[in-house]
């Protein structure tokens, strides 16, 4: 499953809790499962606030969702997890540009 949201209206938004205790505003910009068998989640996402134009720092995180649709999200610590999902995302960008192309 992979969903790319590059549309400003129909962005979808999420709040991350800082180290501070605020809710910032990020925007998921791709979701997409692993074929290996583990039903891992990842979500993609970059602050909300910023500038479109400029070049975002892109965050990645695994997640679960339950039945109310309410998402936990979970830091990627395993270094081979984090290549993993690094290059899928980038897999996943490239494929896209070659479609707008």
């Amino acid at each position: 499953m992979t969903d790319l949201n590059h549309n400003e209206e129909e962005a979808e938004l999420i709040y991350i809790t800082d180290e501070e205790g605020n809710d910032e505003p990020f925007e998921v910009v791709m979701r997409f499962e692993l074929d290996d068998g583990t039903d891992r989640k990842y979500m993609m996402v970059v602050p909300a606030e910023e500038n479109g134009d400029e070049e975002q720092e892109v965050f990645a995180f695994r997640y679960d969702e339950d039945n109310e649709g309410e998402i936990k999200l979970y830091p990627i610590e395993d270094p081979a997890e984090w290549d993993m999902v690094e290059e899928t995302f980038n897999t996943l960008i490239g494929e896209f540009g070659e479609a707008d192309d």
